[in-house]
């Protein structure tokens, strides 16, 4: 299985752009966010004639996420789900599916715009509800990907100068806290397996020549269970796909992740 992960940025404004990187690359589920969609605005058909289905949660002009799988998109669910104190989930953010025997989860955490915020209590909140719901809902022990856009950068080597954005949102220690308790519950950073490198960057920002001089962050992940990592055999990021001359159309600020795995 070949799994991919990619934040596109408007999947209306990119729709070209992403289908032929999916023809160019062949991946047999790619997870999507900030799809900018609602659900009935997803371009099933456009997917459908190169062979994939595609699951998606999401609200309209914001987040939004998506999965499109050619080996099967079984046991849909959307969202983290209101819960018991009251807590609801504000949309868009989550889409779980089983495709070929592997529950792949596509997410899109929440920015947190700046430390000390109400945005950033929220995506603090998001990722607490996001360990509850892998602690009541998922099993360490089975075939699980958590893939997307976790908008934190884990540690210093995922960041083009940590000095320069000590203490900002994406790097903050309890961001780091947050996510280190997802893998805590049982999973694996599947890319830094392959890649322990620092400068593996995932997100430039479009300003100011950022993605040539690699002025980035690596935010992006595929975190998987344990027994799904036992069959990890190769892991990249394609940094071409960012690139603006290499398909059609405006590129996201982001680059895809790629993973396969033997059967």
């Amino acid at each position: 299985m070949r799994l991919a992960t990619w934040n596109v940025n408007s999947l209306k404004a990119r729709l070209d752009r992403v289908l032929q990187w999916i023809a160019a690359v062949e991946p047999d589920v790619v997870c999507m966010q900030e799809t900018k969609l609602t659900d009935s605005a997803v371009p099933a058909l456009a997917f459908r004639e190169l062979g994939y289905e595609v699951a998606h949660h999401g609200l309209g002009q914001w987040n939004g996420v998506a999965i499109a799988s050619r080996v099967g998109l079984e046991a849909v669910t959307g969202g983290l789900g209101p819960a018991p104190d009251g807590w609801t989930d504000d949309g868009g953010r989550l889409v779980a599916a089983t495709c070929a025997g592997v529950r792949v989860v596509s997410i899109y955490v929440p920015n947190g715009r700046e430390v000390g915020t109400e945005f950033y209590a929220a995506k603090l909140a998001w990722l607490d509800r996001l360990e509850r719901w892998l602690r009541e809902s998922c099993d360490p022990q089975s075939q699980l990907a958590l893939c997307g856009d976790f908008n934190v950068a884990p540690e210093d080597r995922d960041v083009w100068d940590a000095a320069a954005v000590h203490g900002a949102t994406h790097v903050s220690p309890a961001e780091r806290e947050a996510v280190a308790r997802l893998r805590a519950w049982g999973l694996v950073d599947a890319v830094r397996r392959f890649h322990p490198e620092a400068g593996l960057y995932t997100w430039w920002d479009y300003r100011a020549g950022n993605f040539h001089k690699n002025i980035g962050m690596r935010i992006d992940h595929v975190y998987v269970t344990k027994p799904l990592a036992a069959r990890a055999v190769a892991a990249e990021r394609d940094r071409e796909a960012r690139k603006p001359s290499t398909y059609p159309g405006a590129p996201s600020d982001h680059a895809p992740l790629v993973v396969d795995f033997r059967d």
